[in-house]
């Protein structure tokens, strides 16, 4: 790729600046978006901008997701507030969650409408709400896009949250070295709604795993929703098919409270369980260690204090620390980190209830 002289910033409308920025999506860990005290001395020499803590130019956030109606979106609607607190200079116009596509399709609209600087937005269905992000960013309005992405890359400025695939991927890994030495292994997994696209990575994610260990072989696979009570009864449904086996992967540490309690119903302790998303509860059973809950792998609701964090950073028409460009980037995907016995204390902070 040639180096191409770069046009003078001032030159460049909000508009177009918005919808002629770069497609190609870095993924990275979204850590330290609002620190420079690693990177001055590059930030500087680059003539960048970068967003810190510091008070700068105001900024008004608006923020709208789904309903909190699960511990994990209940989580980032508090990491979205709270960090917006943290900042002098950030007011965020929060909408009241919602399920209904046309309600939060209102709710962004309202947003837009009160000219707010930047819209961060988990939406409900990414599909349903494109065409809202679409004129909010022909508005001038940059978006921040949460976790559910929006079906055009048009219909936001940057995109930010977690690895689906990957989550699978390092929950097949840990079970993957845990049974390595055990002869005709056994795994099954409790997946999420099969409808959604997050739960077929997550599964192709842990399969691709599994292919590295020979001796393992998943023998069952039910998909629940999402709940307590659907966790319980396909958790129930998958010790009766299986009179044993080695190990468990449950995606969703919420729908992992009934399948504990059909666990214990059932009287079942041979096997190590890994749950998914990363629930205090579930980082609390790890540190006590005296269930079959061996592990967590995050996908973390911290995504949305750093969209906040990203949606500042636009707002001030500035970049973050860590990195030499001039702008944030396209994508940001978390990694998804394993929690263990070992490292439950560094992580238990940010587990949700």
């Amino acid at each position: 790729m040639t180096d191409i002289p770069r046009a003078p910033r001032a030159a460049t409308s909000r508009r177009n600046m918005l919808f002629g920025t770069a497609a190609a999506g870095a993924a990275l860990l979204a850590a330290g978006c609002t620190s420079n005290e690693n990177n001055d001395e590059g930030k500087e020499s680059a003539g960048a901008e970068v967003a810190d803590s510091k008070p700068g130019k105001k900024v008004t956030i608006g923020f709208a997701g789904p309903q909190a109606d699960h511990g994990w979106l209940n989580a980032i609607t508090t990491q979205a507030k709270n960090r917006a607190k943290k900042y002098q200079d950030v007011t965020l116009e929060a909408t009241e969650g919602s399920n209904d596509n046309a309600t939060q399709v209102g709710q962004v609209e309202t947003l837009i409408n009160k000219k707010v600087d930047v819209l961060v937005v988990l939406p409900a269905d990414g599909k349903a709400l494109t065409q809202v992000g679409l004129k909010a960013m022909r508005a001038g309005i940059p978006v921040v896009n949460l976790d559910r992405i929006f079906s055009s890359q048009q219909a936001y400025r940057c995109w930010i949250g977690g690895d689906n695939y990957g989550m699978g991927l390092n929950a097949g890994h840990y079970i993957g070295e845990q049974l390595k030495d055990k002869k005709n292994a056994k795994v099954v997994e409790l997946a999420g709604i099969d409808s959604l696209e997050l739960t077929r990575e997550r599964t192709k994610g842990f399969d691709d795993a599994l292919k590295n260990y020979p001796n393992i072989k998943k023998v069952a696979r039910q998909a629940a929703e999402f709940t307590v009570e659907s966790g319980q009864k396909k958790m129930s449904e998958l010790l009766q098919a299986q009179k044993k086996f080695d190990a468990l992967w449950n995606h969703d540490d919420d729908q992992g409270v009934g399948a504990e309690r059909a666990i214990k119903q059932a009287g079942r302790d041979e096997f190590l369980m890994v749950g998914g998303a990363g629930s205090k509860r579930v980082m609390q059973a790890i540190k006590d260690d005296d269930s079959v809950i061996k592990a967590t792998v995050l996908y973390p609701p911290t995504m949305a204090a750093s969209a906040i964090d990203l949606a500042r950073a636009l707002g001030q028409g500035k970049g973050i620390a860590g990195m030499a460009e001039y702008e944030i980037p396209a994508h940001v995907t978390l990694y998804s980190a394993v929690v263990t016995k070992k490292n439950v204390d560094e992580y238990l902070p940010i587990g949700f209830t």
